[in-house]
């Protein structure tokens, strides 16, 4: 037996693999991937393959990015890890107080944890509490939109409202409501993206006033909901729910897992319709794709109603690498990056490039719908595709050397920042093979 079918054969074996029906890979065999090299993965023979959706949306500068891995190799002789819990270092503060200024300070106080469904949970349990420390326990259930994608945990999952990740684990969930996406592909005719968003928010207005008084925070994927296959929207629902956040007494909630870090066109997508919420999540793209990661940041307000002299009303909440030093270094050199190298602005450049290269490969192809594009994510439907789809697409995808996975039957790409512009024709040109490919 080769190395390659060896390896293969004790992943199956041993390896759980996340989000796959196991069986599955008696068809479609797993990567063995031996190395990155900037926005391609190598496999053990050599085949490369661009990593168009930045390996689940972290990675941001490439693999084997240089500054991030000489930060970490430094950190790494200095301090590994030490429990945050009575103790502290200089990677953690240094992080959150120049996150803080990122946002102005409206968002100056940083919680941290490992993964995007522990920030979820973080939020919510501190939205709560908050209402509980300010003697309204009832104001403890929570809104998100239709089609919200918050995480797979027992918790996160009471604000998710996709069907695959929620029914099977149903009974174990307190579901909390939810209003209409303002998703503007249900437009109707003469409408703008603003109007669905509007309508949306009236929706959002008459759910508030008739609960508000059970209910503690609304939480939002601001401008695209990603899991539920890359819905976008207008920014001015952002605003409106701002407004009746405030109106209302609610929190407001900006999952910020995928989109922030630059994704949207802004280093904060909330940043675009000029609003601050309550608490704003991270994790994903801000170590650079290198270590787990979560952060909730959240106001001085909040920050106030736990700070007592009673135990009790303390935020109680912890796990054991709470603000790791190594990860919080990257992050901080993934910082150093967006700053350096005038990321943002860069962005718009690759961004405008990556939407002319779609427009012209798979723009006129009759199954394409809704071509559309918020700045670094970039999505297509596709009518009448056959069914398992999404499989067929993920095969002869990388049969091109590309790493694309749709969503169901949307086409999608979230790729690292750093593509040029040989790369981003070959992101489109093959993803147009691809396509013809799977529905051939």
């Amino acid at each position: 037996m080769s190395a390659n079918a060896s390896l293969l054969a004790r992943s199956l074996a041993a390896v759980w693999h996340p989000c796959t029906q196991m069986k599955h890979h008696e068809q479609l065999p797993l990567i063995p991937i031996a190395r990155g090299e900037g926005a391609w993965l190598i496999d053990m023979d050599g085949r490369r393959y661009l990593d168009g959706i930045s390996s689940w949306w972290v990675n941001l500068f490439g693999h084997a990015n240089p500054r991030i891995g000489n930060a970490l190799k430094a950190q790494l002789d200095t301090l590994e890890h030490v429990m945050l819990a009575g103790f502290t270092h200089a990677p953690v503060v240094e992080l959150s107080e120049r996150l803080a200024a990122l946002t102005g300070h409206a968002l100056g106080h940083a919680f941290y944890a490992s993964d995007g469904a522990s920030a979820t949970e973080i939020a919510l349990k501190m939205s709560a509490h908050y209402w509980r420390n300010h003697g309204q326990p009832g104001k403890n259930r929570f809104v998100s939109l239709a089609g919200s994608y918050h995480g797979e945990t027992v918790g996160a999952l009471a604000v998710t409202d996709v069907a695959i990740f929620r029914d099977a684990y149903a009974p174990l969930v307190r579901a909390g409501s939810c209003v209409p996406s303002p998703d503007a592909r249900n437009a109707a005719p003469g409408e703008t993206a603003a109007d669905v968003a509007r309508r949306a928010a009236a929706a959002l207005d008459a759910h508030l006033a008739e609960h508000a008084d059970q209910t503690a925070a609304l939480i939002v994927e601001p401008l695209v909901q990603c899991a539920s296959g890359m819905v976008m929207y207008d920014p001015e629902y952002l605003r409106l729910a701002r407004q009746l956040c405030d109106r209302y007494r609610v929190h407001l909630v900006a999952d910020e897992i995928a989109v922030g870090c630059g994704r949207s066109g802004s280093f904060f997508a909330c940043q675009q319709a000029g609003i601050w919420p309550d608490f704003l999540l991270l994790s994903k793209g801000i170590s650079g794709g290198y270590l787990p990661l979560s952060i909730v940041l959240t106001t001085d307000d909040v920050f106030a109603a736990f700070y007592d002299d009673d135990t009790a009303r303390g935020f109680l909440h912890s796990h054991s690498y709470t603000g790791n030093p190594l990860a919080c270094r990257a992050a901080l050199a993934t910082l150093d990056i967006f700053e350096e190298d005038q990321v943002i602005a860069r962005n718009r450049a690759t961004a405008a490039r990556l939407g002319e290269a779609f427009c012209g490969a798979v723009g006129s192809h009759p199954a394409v719908r809704h071509l559309r594009q918020q700045g670094m994510m970039l999505a297509f439907d596709v009518a009448g595709a056959p069914p398992g789809f999404a499989r067929r697409f993920f095969a002869e995808a990388l049969a091109r050397e590309l790493l694309l996975r749709p969503i169901g039957n949307t086409v999608y790409t979230m790729p690292p920042y750093i593509l040029s512009g040989a790369e981003i024709a070959h992101l489109a040109n093959q993803t147009a093979a691809a396509l013809e490919a799977s529905l051939g």
